[in-house]
Formats: structure tokens, C-alpha cells, sequence
């Protein structure tokens, strides 16, 4: 059985509505970080996206969902655990992202892969379609998380599993705090106008969040982690990497060289080579 999800591009079944304006937001950002997505200084993307499935007993054969999944952190590893008997389908809105996830999915022979651009909250994909749902680093780009949250359990399969990772508290810092710091300085207006990753960080939100999309014994574990840089200038590439995008793209030309200057000199001064990169992996069966 082949699932597939409507597309936003030519010929596709018409849009269940617009998108809210979180997820728009992302969409943007996530479109433009795409040039600096595969850099060396980015590898924690696929880092979390493998742990995240590493906690899953996913099996040869089976059928796996992963929402929001970007170049395929997460998708590419569920289809080497379901083997060549089984399918696993990546959705995201962000077109380049998907050519990357693509394009690495043919340099591994990985047939049993597809990418499709579609709105990850609307997939109108049948209930219980697939034996695992996933979603690394996406829940929160949309403004109801409860709804959407719901709308992934929904997919989930009689002995299926939901799976759910978050950033945990102090995500890229010290680093964030400079980057924050720096654009209050240069832009005051867009200081922290968009950091939805800080939303839910916490165990006990992450299983709340679980419990509130019906899940009736939800699980949450926090794992403290860290990212090196080769050097402080690297964690640029991680700003235009990420959701700071959105950020970088709001500020003119001379703000955005002010910006990078300011930052990297701060990040040089201090030494600055050592990320906090905790996360949250949240998990929850469905009874048979």
C-alpha cells in the first residue's frame, strides 16, 4: 500500500485553509536556512533525529510518518530500521529541504523513502495509518500544539507510537544569549520576536502536551547533550542554519553585518566553542 499526501505544488488537491502565522513564519525560515543546513557546524540535526529514532522499536516492514523533517535527520534512519518491506513518508513545507532530504535518500539507495511538501497539521492522511509517527524539532512552529499534537496521534496505528523531541532549557547557549543580546542592540524591535523552540522545553510539558493529544501514558526524558565548534565563527553557520533565519532575514543588509560582527567578536572574545544542547524525547503507545 503506497500513502501519499497531497502536495502544495502543481496539481494538487486544494489546501484545507492558510497557514497560521507560526507556521508561515517557519516555513520562511526554514526555506532560507536551507543553503546552510548540511554545514559541518549543523550536524546535531541528524545527531537527534537518529537518537530520536533509536528510542523506537520500529521493525522490518513497518510504515513510519515524520512530520516536519527537514533534510531528513529522522526519516533517513527510520527507513534503514523498516527495511526495503517498509515505508516511511517525510513531510515538510520547506521545498529545498525536501531536495535535500531527496537527494540524500538516492546517495544511500534508500527506495522505500518519500518526501512530500505538504502542511504537516493538515495531512488528511487516514486514522491509524501508520506504526510510528514522528516529529523532531517541529511541534512547536505551529500556534495550537495541543491540536497538533492530536492530529499526529490520530495517525498512530492500534500498538503504534508517537514520537515527540523538543529542545530542552538553554538551547545553543552561551551562544544564544550573544546572539539576543547582540540583535537587542542592532534591531531592538526583533529581539526575540520569534523563538517558539522556548516554548516547551520541560519534561512535564512535553508529557502534558502527550496527554493532552489523548495519549493515556505518556513519557518524557530529558537528555542533557552538548555541540562543539571547531571555532566560535562557526556557530554563524548554525544561525543561518536554523530558526534564527527568520531573525537574520528581518534585519537589512547593515544590520545583518553589524550583527554577524558584533556576535562573532563577542563568541572570540569569550572562547566560545562549547554548545548546550540538551532535549526532551517524548514517546507514547497506542494500546492494541
Amino acid at each position: 500500500m503506497v500513502i501519499t499526501v497531497p502536495s502544495h505544488g502543481p496539481g494538487a488537491a486544494p489546501s484545507p485553509g492558510p497557514l497560521d502565522e507560526h507556521a508561515q513564519r517557519a516555513a520562511r525560515a526554514y526555506v532560507a536556512a536551507a543553503d546552510h543546513y548540511n554545514l559541518p557546524a549543523l550536524s546535531f540535526w541528524d545527531r537527534f533525529g537518529a537518537a530520536t529514532v533509536a528510542r523506537l522499536p520500529l521493525a522490518p516492514g513497518q510504515r513510519v510518518l515524520d512530520l516536519c523533517c527537514g533534510a531528513g535527520g529522522s526519516t533517513l534512519p527510520a527507513a534503514r530500521a523498516v527495511g526495503a518491506a517498509g515505508q516511511v513518508l517525510g513531510v515538510d513545507l520547506a521545498a529545498p529541504l525536501l531536495e535535500l532530504a531527496r537527494t540524500r535518500a538516492a546517495g544511500e539507495g534508500l527506495a522505500n523513502v518519500e518526501f512530500r511538501e505538504c502542511d504537516a497539521t493538515r495531512t488528511q492522511l487516514p486514522d491509524g495509518s501508520f506504526d510510528a509517527v514522528v516529529c523532531v524539532f517541529g511541534v512547536y512552529f505551529v500556534h495550537d500544539m495541543a491540536a497538533f499534537a492530536a492530529e499526529m496521534w490520530r495517525l498512530v496505528r492500534p500498538g503504534g507510537v508517537l514520537a515527540i523531541t523538543t529542545w530542552g532549557p538553554g538551547r545553543f547557549e552561551p551562544a544564544n544569549g550573544h546572539f539576543w543580546a547582540t540583535v537587542g542592540a542592532v534591531a531592538p524591535l526583533l529581539y526575540k520576536a520569534f523563538n517558539p523552540w522556548d516554548e516547551i522545553t520541560t519534561t512535564a510539558a512535553l508529557a502534558e502536551l502527550l496527554a493532552r493529544a489523548g495519549a493515556a501514558q505518556p513519557a518524557a526524558v530529558a537528555v542533557p547533550g552538548q555541540h562543539q565548534l571547531d571555532h566560535p565563527d562557526q556557530f554563524w553557520d548554525i544561525v543561518l542554519g536554523t530558526g534564527y533565519r527568520g531573525t537574520v532575514e528581518a534585519l537589512s543588509p547593515e544590520q545583518r553585518n553589524s550583527v554577524r560582527e558584533r556576535l562573532l567578536a563577542g563568541l572570540r572574545a569569550a572562547g566560545v566553542t562549547t554548545l548546550r544542547t540538551d532535549v526532551v524525547f517524548g514517546t507514547a503507545e497506542r494500546p492494541r
